[in-house]
């Protein structure tokens, strides 16, 4: 999908040259950025990628486990 965008001039230049470095399109380099941003911003994401583990391995997580992470994650910005 095409869409438009306005971005400042420094970030333009700043991802032109980055895409010239990696050998790839301004595109690429947005739509990473995005994906990277969209997956950064969706903690509900996180919580799936960790059922899908648990679920794979048929456990329930250790329980000094669970209650650590819940820990972290509250300390964490999402």
């Amino acid at each position: 999908m095409k869409t438009a965008v306005s971005i400042p001039d420094e970030l333009f230049d700043e991802v032109e040259q980055l895409a010239a470095l990696r050998n790839a399109s301004r595109s690429k380099v947005f739509s990473e950025a995005l994906r990277e941003y969209v997956d950064r911003h969706a903690p509900q994401r996180v919580t799936e990628a960790m059922n899908t583990v648990v679920d794979t391995l048929n456990e329930q997580p250790d329980q000094a486990v669970k209650a650590s992470t819940a820990a972290t994650l509250k300390r964490s910005e999402w």
